[in-house]
C-alpha cells in the first residue's frame, strides 16, 4: 500500500506539472494577449501594456487552474515523504516495549541512502545501518508489506540465539574471531501478558551504542529457525549474515516473526531509520462500547519522543 501511494504521488506530481508547463508554453501567452486586447478595447486605452493578477489570464481553464493549485502540494508531499521523513503506524506488539500498538512514528528516509520513490534505486550513498538501529524495511517474502525490527547482525556477522541469549561474532581478520555475548540485565516482570497468559519479563540489552528494553516470555521455549536452505557450517538458531544483508529481530523476542524465521533483509529493502514517536494512541475499547474499536480511547502523551 505504501508503495502504491508513492507511485500515486509521482504520477500526480508529473501530470499536474506537465499540464501547467504545456499551458504556460503553448496556450497561456495567447490567452493573455487576448485579455490585454479586450482590456484596451473596454477602456479605450492603447497604452496599457500589461495586466496583473487575475486580469492577466481571466479565461484560465479550470483544469489548468487546478493543476497549478495542486502541483506544489503533490511535489512537496512527494519530496518530504520520499526523501526526508515518512509516517508509519505500529500495528503489532513485536517491538514491545520499545514500540506499542498505536504508536505513530517518523522514519528518516535518507539514513541509508537516497532512493528514487518508485523503483527504489539508490541514487546517493548517505550511510549504513548500525547495530541496534530500529529499521523499517520491505518484507523480503512480500515487498508490498513494510516491517519494523531492530538490526542485530551486520554483514559478515555470525549470530547465535540460544537459551534466549544473543551471541554475536563480528567479522574480523583473525581466526577464530572472538564471540561476544550481548549484555542483558533483568529489570523485572511487566504488565505485558504473553501467549501462555503469563507476565513477560523485561531486560535491558546493549547492542552497539544502543541500550534498549526487550521482553522475554519465561513460559515459551526458544523458537526454532525455519530458514531454508540452512547455510553451510551453521547450526539451528545460528546465522551467518551475507554481504549487503542484515539480520533483524523484534524486541518482544518470543512474539516476533523476524529474521530467525525467514532469514535476512537485503540492503535494497531498507526504507529508513525509525527515529521518533510523534503521537501514541490507546485502542482499549470493550465490545459493548458505543464507539467503534478503531477510534482511539486515549492519548499516551508520555510516549512522544525519540526511539532508542
Amino acid at each position: 500500500m505504501a508503495n502504491y501511494f508513492a507511485i500515486f504521488l509521482v504520477v500526480m506530481t508529473a501530470v499536474t506539472g506537465l499540464i501547467w508547463l504545456i499551458d504556460a508554453i503553448f496556450f497561456a501567452p495567447e490567452r493573455k494577449a487576448m485579455a490585454l486586447e479586450e482590456r484596451r478595447a473596454v477602456l479605450g486605452d492603447d497604452t496599457i501594456t500589461k495586466l496583473e493578477g487575475e486580469e492577466a489570464d481571466p479565461h484560465l481553464p479550470m483544469l489548468v487552474d487546478n493543476a497549478k493549485q495542486f502541483f506544489p502540494i503533490f511535489a512537496l508531499v512527494m519530496v518530504f515523504r520520499s526523501f526526508l521523513y515518512e509516517p508509519f503506524q505500529i500495528p503489532s506488539g513485536s517491538m514491545m516495549p520499545t514500540l506499542l500498538v498505536g504508536d505513530f512514528i517518523l522514519v528518516e528516509k535518507f539514513s541509508y541512502g537516497i532512493k528514487d520513490p518508485v523503483f527504489r534505486t539508490k541514487l546517493i550513498e548517505t550511510g549504513e545501518p548500525s547495530r541496534g538501529d530500529v529499521v523499517v524495511f520491505k518484507f523480503p517474502e512480500d515487498p508490498s508489506v513494510d516491517y519494523i525490527k531492530r538490526v542485530v547482525g551486520l554483514p559478515g556477522d555470525r549470530v547465535v540465539y540460544k537459551d534466549k541469549k544473543l551471541f554475536i561474532t563480528p567479522a574480523c581478520d583473525q581466526r577464530p574471531c572472538p564471540q561476544t555475548a550481548i549484555a542483558q540485565e533483568e529489570v523485572g516482570k511487566t504488565d505485558f501478558i504473553g501467549r501462555m497468559n503469563g507476565r513477560l519479563v523485561e531486560y535491558k540489552e546493549t547492542l552497539g551504542e544502543n541500550t534498549t528494553g526487550i521482553l522475554k516470555d519465561p513460559n515459551e521455549r526458544d523458537a526454532i529457525s525455519r530458514y531454508e536452505p540452512k547455510q553451510p557450517g551453521t547450526a539451528y538458531n545460528e546465522w551467518l549474515v551475507p554481504e549487503d544483508h542484515y539480520f533483524v529481530m523484534g524486541d518482544n523476542r518470543d512474539n516476533s516473526e523476524d529474521g530467525r524465521f525467514w532469514g535476512f533483509v537485503p540492503e535494497q529493502n531498507l526504507v529508513g531509520n525509525a527515529v521518533l514517536i510523534w503521537v501514541s494512541f490507546e485502542f482499549e475499547r470493550q465490545p459493548e462500547d458505543f464507539m467503534p474499536t478503531w477510534v482511539p480511547s486515549g492519548i499516551r502523551f508520555e510516549r512522544s519522543g525519540s526511539i532508542q
